[in-house]
């Protein structure tokens, strides 16, 4: 058994009941992620589906908004 390991274990019986619910249930977090990541081949990131990157911007240059656009249509005048 590591120093670590020993450590851990005596500040894990210095806590209260409680907090040892808490603690086992960041410890299962934590397992879960770490087997998460290492199961995954560099053929399974490959497969990945990744987010597509924003388009914001991707239009520009693309059309040209007329300087009277905001004027008023001639059709409208009888609704003014």
């Amino acid at each position: 058994m590591t120093s670590a390991t020993k450590n851990i274990i005596d500040k894990l019986d210095s806590l209260p009941e409680d907090k040892l619910a808490e603690v086992e249930d960041f410890v299962g977090f934590l397992k879960a992620r770490y087997e998460k990541k290492s199961y995954t081949t560099p053929l399974e990131q490959t497969q990945i589906t990744k987010e597509p990157k924003s388009l914001y911007g991707a239009a520009k240059g693309l059309f040209i908004i007329p300087n009277n656009f905001n004027d008023p249509l001639d059709d409208l005048k009888e609704y003014m």
